[in-house]
């Protein structure tokens, strides 16, 4: 049985562990309000990107373009396909990271003859790839922490080279989206070639007296605003994997935190038994003792040389 010193170090340890996984939460709380204030500042601009990329189609529904499936094709692409997953740069963050590699896990195995092209963001899965042998590109190093617009665009212009070279044909991303709740759920979505129908939309607009002009042409337009809404699709991505991570870590400690105040409880508990026993053990000794010592005295009989004066 552990003694009473043991009891009060592992209590002390529970203590100072539990001081830290309130710190990691607080910490998390104030990335996450972060960086969904510097998403809000931003979405405006990528929503009116949007709103254009719609008013062209309605326009010409039949513009081709890069970018875009070709009309009346829907159909599927084979070749080189790119997969961009985002998981974290840390672990304690409860299944966030296993969530996002397995899904990742299965686009690798559909459709087993296309070839694919993994790009991971956070040190989490590129030391996973690594562990498990998952081939993955090498060269792509971007962080997961801190999520900025101009690191989206660096992203957006890589994987866009790519699929100009003819390298990719299509490109896809996995990350958590935080639209679904607090904890989030893994997201798998096609960025490239897009689906016309992702922008045209039935909402009829205010009547326009004078038509748009797009100069110099619809498809210039298009190759213009396409990679940065591209980019802006990556930051929202960015951000939500970040908040989702930042979530998943602060229920990760919060939970931690409860259990190391159970487990405090706990040893208290015992810690009162062992030492109540203690305090029991030592009061029966003393007691033993001097009813010992009471006994010996009863008993005693003095000798003759004693008794003489």
């Amino acid at each position: 049985m552990a003694t009473t010193t043991e009891l009060k170090k592992r209590i002390r340890g529970i203590q100072d562990t539990e001081k830290i996984t309130n710190a990691m939460y607080l910490i998390a709380s104030q990335k996450m309000r972060k960086a969904r204030e510097d998403l809000e500042r931003t979405r405006p601009y990528f929503e009116a990107i949007r709103t254009e990329i719609q008013r062209i189609f309605r326009v010409d529904a039949n513009i081709e373009n890069r970018y875009f499936y070709p009309p009346q094709s829907e159909g599927e692409l084979h070749g080189p396909v790119g997969i961009l997953a985002i998981t974290a740069d840390k672990g304690l963050a409860g299944p966030y990271n296993l969530n996002v590699i397995k899904e990742v896990q299965r686009l690798l195995e559909e459709d087993p003859e296309d070839e694919k092209r993994l790009f991971i963001i956070g040190e989490y899965g590129r030391r996973y790839c690594k562990e498990h042998e998952i081939p993955f590109e090498e060269d792509f190093h971007f962080t997961a922490q801190q999520p900025t617009i101009n690191r989206a665009r660096s992203i957006a212009s890589i994987l866009l080279r790519e699929y100009y070279l003819g390298n990719l044909v299509k490109v896809h991303i996995v990350y958590t989206d935080m639209s679904n709740g607090m904890y989030g759920s893994v997201a798998h979505q096609r960025m490239l070639p897009f689906h016309r129908a992702d922008f045209i939309t039935e909402t009829v607009e205010k009547e326009v007296k004078t038509p748009f002009d797009f100069y110099p042409s619809l498809g210039e337009v298009l190759d213009n605003i396409v990679p940065s809404y591209l980019a802006g699709f990556i930051y929202s991505a960015l951000v939500d994997s970040f908040c989702t991570e930042q979530s998943s870590r602060m229920t990760a400690m919060d939970t931690a935190s409860s259990n190391a105040e159970e487990l405090i409880g706990k040893l208290k508990v015992k810690y009162n038994h062992v030492r109540q026993g203690a305090i029991t053990q030592q009061i029966t000794e003393i007691s033993s003792g001097v009813r010992s010592v009471r006994n010996k005295k009863e008993t005693y009989q003095p000798s003759e040389s004693e008794e003489r004066p």
